[in-house]
């Protein structure tokens, strides 16, 4: 018998499969999702997984405490050297292809989704790592119809074979040279994932006689720092990452991104894939700013990824939102959170206040340490927005425009770089120029510095002018020393910040008045969304700006304050000063978050005058609420995708209140360990 790659201790595992063996049907309302690849995380409304890059890549929301069984568990940490071994089954591209042939994806997004229609279900499938009408998605990819004679056929091929005289169902599983084609799947205990894991165990075993060892573990294994995949501990896994408007996965698929003892578990390639070519492809996507050429690298990307199978594409999850039938201007979509352009929503009835019911409260006010979807709308309620990311693409709002280079607004320009001057390198590093560090030259080159040399490198510049009227709560106008203050602080370590790539490959700063200023980044650093990296990162909140003549209760000024005490500011966390379109004026905790219409809000004072979040963590009961009228909004995470989804679409069919269903950015998949321990 092959052993189990699993490191858990074998109690540990029993006790798992156990509890998988007696697990039944039913969506979950929140299933968990990954570190997302700012691709955000990730869910960016990632509710207990991973997310993605700028490869600014970790979007963690809360995770379960782990349990006194996995606190008491010692990691094994396995030597130098490790995962060189090819697995014995998974590295063999037929068979993983054979799996995906024989998974029916379609009946998986029926299991989970079965309210909706034959062709919504169909607009939930994916063929790769970009989901259906993105701008990124290539035509010349291998896809995986349900075809179980094919995955046999190659099963068969590959010298999994069946015994003599049987066909294919469960109870009969291939063998080679003795050994079973059973293979270890493990994915996270939510309820979603049981019910249509349950299924997918099925498929293969009737389909094409594949054993699927089934484990179910907590989220806090699963996306653990020095357990599940962060180690890649398992053969197959079950996740989601969130996607965004740019496709970015750099980190999750090019061959310097695989997490090994040796680089200390960097990286979220956790099959172990590395394709030359796709990998320098992805990387290539991700290293120029011309889209066209982004596009042809991404197809090459794509028709690599697809063809070798390492990591194969589900569903988007179904995401829902619910509003009053009296609501107007409310905009629901899949990139975008609901409360963007709150300030806009208006009440036909003449009612002075919009109720939002939140399944969650967020644990802080600053977005900066906290990437919960609860706590970034909140943050929308006051703080202005710099852009807006509706449909896949971004809009400005409180800037003049989105600065490039085609209007302008950003210039890049060749320059000499020699020994000793900082360059951004190959692997996405600020590093000073010396023999043995690799770069991008100005042609798109892959170079290697030697001593005496002179290369050439491209040097990007961009100039973010805001329009005029930006104000705080207090009358104060938005000014120079508050983006200087939040470039100070979001870029210090000592902040909470999760990622400061984008940070590290800024050379300066040129802050040139109240409403502008020039980011230059170091020789070779090209972010494909150079346009919305503003002194804020490029991620909405209150934190494009922060007042620098606020004085706090203890008396001292807030630009004194050091970085590592801002998390714990009352005037931080918990009632900031607002530039957006409310301000926050009461927070029961537990119960409420009360908002008043800003009178000095640049937009104009909003027309509704009081915003309420209303904490419901009975999904039951916030449908209630909604249908008797004492809620006026249900936001994605709260109303989620389980069966209570079904009661708002009858209700949204009788007239009661409107429902908007649209297809996630996070979509499950399930990567192939290639290797072993």
């Amino acid at each position: 018998m092959r052993p189990v790659s699993f490191s858990l201790t074998r109690l540990f595992i029993l006790t798992l499969i156990l509890t998988t063996l007696v697990a039944c049907g039913g969506a979950a309302t929140s299933p968990d999702a990954p570190v997302r690849e700012t691709m955000a995380p990730a869910e960016p409304t990632a509710v207990a997984e991973a997310t993605v890059e700028p490869d600014t890549t970790t979007e963690t929301t809360p995770e379960p405490e782990p349990t006194m069984q996995e606190e008491e568990e010692e990691e094994e940490e396995p030597p130098p050297g490790s995962f060189t071994t090819p697995h014995p089954i998974l590295s063999d591209v037929r068979v993983r292809q054979a799996i995906a042939y024989c998974t029916d994806r379609t009946e998986l997004i029926q299991s989970v989704y079965n309210y909706l229609s034959p062709e919504e279900q169909q607009g939930l499938l994916m063929d790769s790592f970009v989901p259906q009408g993105h701008w990124a998605l290539a035509d010349n990819i291998t896809t995986y119809p349900f075809d179980p004679e094919q995955g046999n056929a190659l099963l068969e091929e590959a010298g999994w074979t069946l015994p003599d005289g049987t066909e294919p169902g469960p109870g009969v599983v291939r063998t080679r040279e003795g050994e079973q084609l059973s293979i270890g799947f493990v994915t996270t205990d939510a309820q979603f994932r049981q019910t249509w894991a349950t299924v997918f165990e099925q498929q293969l075993a009737e389909n094409c006689s594949i054993q699927i060892i089934r484990t179910h573990a907590p989220g806090s294994w699963l996306f653990g720092d020095a357990t599940g995949l962060r180690r890649r501990d398992f053969e197959l896994a079950a996740f989601a990452w969130v996607g965004e408007p740019d496709p970015k996965g750099r980190t999750l698929y090019a061959c310097n991104e695989i997490p090994l003892p040796e680089n200390n578990w960097a990286g979220q390639n956790y099959m172990g894939w590395c394709n030359e070519t796709a990998s320098r492809a992805i990387i290539a996507a991700n290293n120029t700013l011309d889209r066209d050429e982004r596009i042809r690298q991404y197809a090459i990307f794509q028709e690599e990824f697809t063809r070798d199978m390492v990591s194969l594409p589900l569903f988007q999850r179904l995401e829902a939102q619910a509003a009053s039938n009296n609501l107007v201007n409310f905009i629901s979509d899949p990139t975008e959170y609901m409360t963007a352009n709150i300030g806009e929503w208006e009440l036909t009835d003449n009612a002075d206040t919009i109720v939002l019911g939140f399944s969650q409260e967020p644990s802080s006010m600053w977005v900066l340490v906290t990437d919960a979807a609860v706590a970034t709308q909140a943050a929308d309620l006051i703080g202005f927005r710099a852009f807006t990311k509706y449909n896949y693409d971004y809009q400005p709002v409180a800037l003049t425009r989105l600065p490039t280079i085609e209007n302008g607004g950003a210039t890049l320009e060749e320059i000499e770089v020699s020994a000793g001057d900082m360059v951004w390198t190959v692997d996405g590093e600020a590093m000073e120029l010396a023999p043995g560090v690799e770069v991008i030259n100005a042609e798109g080159e892959t170079v290697t510095y030697a001593e005496g040399d002179t290369i050439t490198m491209s040097q990007l510049s961009v100039t973010f002018e805001y329009i005029e009227g930006l104000t705080w709560e207090d009358g104060e106008p938005v000014k120079q020393a508050d983006f200087e203050l939040a470039a100070r602080i979001n870029c210090d370590p000592d902040s909470g910040a999760s990622d400061l790539t984008i940070c590290n490959s800024r050379q300066n700063i040129d802050f040139i008045n109240d409403t502008s200023y020039t980011i230059t980044y170091l020789p070779g650093a090209q972010w494909p969304e150079y346009f919305i990296y503003t002194v804020g990162a490029g991620i909405s909140g209150n934190r494009e700006a922060y007042p620098s003549h606020q004085v706090l209760s203890d008396g001292r000024n807030l630009t004194d304050v050091p970085a590592a005490e801002w998390g714990t500011l009352l005037e931080i966390a918990e009632r900031p000063l607002s530039n957006g379109p409310y301000t926050l004026v009461e927070w029961q905790k537990g119960q409420r978050l009360v908002f008043e219409a800003n009178p000095n809000f640049f937009a104009g004072e909003p027309a509704v005058p009081t915003v309420i979040i209303q904490i419901v963590t009975d999904t039951n009961q916030a449908v209630a609420q909604l249908l008797t009228g004492n809620i006026d909004v249900l936001e994605k995470a709260t109303l989620g995708a389980g069966p209570e989804v079904q009661t708002v679409i009858e209700a949204g069919e009788a007239g009661r209140v409107q429902v908007f269903l649209e297809a996630s950015p996070t979509w499950e998949h399930v990567d192939m360990n290639l290797f072993l321990r």
